[in-house]
């Protein structure tokens, strides 16, 4: 729709191709990341939020999640498997991509990309609950009834 990646083409085909794509960046970057580099260098990949009360705390804390995470000893350490994976994965994407959108600068900015948005999903982590809470003290009182009567796991 934005004209990404045109040299796949349009059509089912070219949808396709931009869906597999898509679908090997996310999949690689778990399985490399997420999986791998976190259980050989002995890291825990969680998200785990602040015990802060401020505002820039808990936002400063969040975004630095990237750079730092918890061992498995439960240590604070280098965020070395976030580093790692998102570079790796950076880099294989260039097998795969179009010819225009591979090499050195695409990479960085594949990467740079790729730990930005890991710290926005943080920031969302982190402040989820607070704005979850906002939704639903203005919620209207009928909807907050049918949600008691719903089961959900503890």
């Amino acid at each position: 729709m934005t004209g990404q990646w045109y040299e796949y083409g349009g059509g089912m085909e070219g949808w396709g191709k931009r869906f597999g794509a898509s679908l090997a960046d996310s999949e690689s970057r778990t399985l490399i990341q997420t999986f791998a580099l976190s259980s050989l260098l002995h890291q825990d990949p969680r998200y785990f939020p602040s015990e802060k009360k401020r505002l820039i705390p808990r936002a400063w804390y969040a975004a630095t999640r990237v750079l730092i995470t918890k061992s498995d000893k439960g240590t604070p350490t280098f965020n070395s498997a976030e580093i790692l994976g998102a570079a790796s994965v950076s880099a294989l994407e260039n097998a795969y991509y179009p010819e225009h959108d591979r090499g050195w600068g695409n990479t960085f900015g594949r990467f740079v990309g790729a730990v930005g948005s890991d710290a926005t999903t943080n920031l969302l982590r982190e402040f989820w609950p607070d704005i979850k809470k906002v939704f639903r003290k203005h919620e209207p009182k009928k909807l907050q009834d049918m949600e008691k009567k719903i089961p959900l796991p503890k």
